[in-house]
């Protein structure tokens, strides 16, 4: 019989492949995204200290008006540009990017563009 896996636990072993190489430090943390069906979450992260420096997502109530859907292209890009935006307030421009186990594509890519223009380096 054949074992099958399904997509959750096949995103978890891709995030632990990532994970071994990724690491965020103090002086380029670690950006992880997270995205779900409804919404996305993106968090700046000091690995060795083990605290959130920055976060944003589409339930933020700074996004909440302008968003009529979490779970689009749209609503990634808004939340890229925010947390851009609260990362240069806290002093933050280089960063590690981490997919979280997603492909590069669609809303993942859309945050990630939206973060460098906001001016994230990675």
């Amino acid at each position: 019989m054949i074992k099958t896996v399904n997509r959750k636990e096949q995103t978890r072993k891709r995030h632990s492949r990532l994970r071994v190489k990724l690491m965020g430090t103090t002086e380029s943390p670690r950006l992880a995204v997270y995205r779900s069906t409804k919404h996305i979450y993106a968090q700046i992260i000091d690995d060795i200290k083990r605290v959130t420096l920055v976060s944003a997502s589409s339930v933020d109530p700074e996004l909440k008006g302008k968003i009529s859907h979490g779970g689009n292209i749209e609503a990634a890009k808004l939340v890229g540009e925010l947390i851009a935006k609260r990362a240069a307030k806290a002093n933050i421009k280089d960063v590690v990017f981490d997919r979280g186990g997603f492909l590069y594509h669609g809303r993942v890519s859309a945050l990630a563009d939206a973060a460098r223009e906001g001016g994230l380096n990675f």
